[in-house]
């Protein structure tokens, strides 16, 4: 769909980006000055326009015949997609740190001090940038441990233990993958490792343990072969989160954070609230599910033709892959029925800007987090 996305201005030395909200377009004769503007206000003409584009780009459905291809092979077409772009076309996320600081580690880590001072140009959060990122299989897992000079080593695999408990869907609270972690994060969707990465590299806790999923066996695979992806620390497992019949590799209430980011939306409409249910059993009590993913109206929506609308606001793209554009409601609804509480569901209306062409793109975003009930009592 847009073009890739450029990164907003530098932030001065040693300071970390804010949070989306703190640009904003006074003087439209500086719209070239920035790469990006923050919270964009809509004129009406604007917002009408938008609308109709929506009407025309939807008055044509994709046949029955192809929905159900799109459908039972989606893991093929975003196969497809890993295997041409490998891991080049998303940078990695490090912008979630800001808007997530759940993700990142405590403020005496030095490493995620040294992190900040790396990456001094901040991020515009992206969604997927050109035109047109879940069964459970497990990889070999093996168990780490370390020798006498602090080197790792490696114990026999334990995949057919674990897959067999699975199966049955018999996850044990001390024999799962991280069990000895005390703080546990899931990203789904984490296609070839741009969140996944930045924690691991950021967060040296020795409590955290990231576990990974991903629709796509060539996203994980990628994840699984990158050098920075650590066993002792990490688990990257090929699943469906529309699967209701294959358990994911933990237990119930046993995590403390699970991400989505940009994920829900290649979901088809009507298996959401399940998935959500699904994810929401496995979170602690107090555990919190972050996501950002697309909303209503924004440019990729309306750069769809006639012909590539599966249903309202659902549309595929030129590759086969899938797309859903959010409003706020339809994120609380989905969230509170699953019994969860609202911490935060903003709208991010960005104005991104190509210096070099001259071109304005505005991008609709949704983000939100949701956090189970802590127990009675509790903090």
């Amino acid at each position: 769909m847009a073009g890739p996305y450029p990164e907003c201005a530098p932030a001065a030395v040693g300071e970390k980006r804010q949070q989306f909200g703190s640009r904003f377009l006074n003087d439209p004769a500086r719209v070239f000055h920035h790469n990006a503007w923050d919270n964009v206000e809509w004129s009406e003409e604007q917002a009408a326009a938008a609308e109709r584009k929506v009407r025309e780009n939807s008055t044509q459905r994709v046949c029955q015949e192809k929905q159900v291809d799109y459908e039972v092979n989606a893991h093929k077409y975003w196969n497809e997609f890993y295997k041409i772009h490998e891991n080049r076309f998303f940078k990695d996320r490090h912008w979630l740190f800001t808007e997530f600081p759940e993700l990142a580690p405590s403020p005496d880590q030095n490493d995620f001090n040294d992190w900040l001072s790396e990456n001094k140009r901040s991020e515009v959060p992206e969604g997927r940038s050109k035109e047109d990122g879940p069964g459970l299989k497990l990889e070999e897992q093996h168990t780490c441990s370390s020798d006498s000079l602090g080197r790792k080593t490696q114990v026999p695999p334990v995949e057919g233990d674990v897959t067999r408990k699975l199966n049955r869907l018999e996850i044990c609270a001390d024999e799962f993958p991280g069990s000895s972690a005390t703080y546990r994060i899931l990203e789904v969707g984490c296609g070839v490792g741009n969140t996944v990465f930045p924690i691991l590299q950021t967060n040296n806790d020795p409590g955290l343990f990231v576990y990974c999923c991903d629709f796509s066996t060539t996203a994980v695979e990628l994840v699984q072969t990158n050098s920075a992806y650590d066993p002792c620390r990490c688990f990257a497992f090929v699943h469906d989160l529309c699967d209701e019949d294959t358990s994911y590799p933990v237990p119930g209430e046993s995590l403390d954070i699970i991400i989505l980011i940009f994920v829900l939306s290649a979901v088809v409409p009507d298996k959401m609230q399940k998935a959500i249910n699904r994810l929401s059993r496995l979170l602690k009590p107090g555990g919190m599910m972050l996501l950002r993913d697309y909303g209503r109206y924004d440019m990729a929506q309306l750069r769809f033709k006639k012909g590539q609308c599966l249903s309202e606001n659902f549309y595929v793209r030129g590759d086969g892959t899938r797309v859903y554009f959010f409003t706020q409601e339809e994120m609380d609804t989905l969230f509170t029925t699953a019994g969860l509480e609202k911490v935060q569901n903003l709208v991010d209306r960005r104005l991104q800007v190509n210096r070099g062409k001259q071109l304005t793109m505005y991008r609709v975003w949704i983000q939100c987090k949701y956090r189970k009930p802590p127990l009675s009592g509790a903090g």
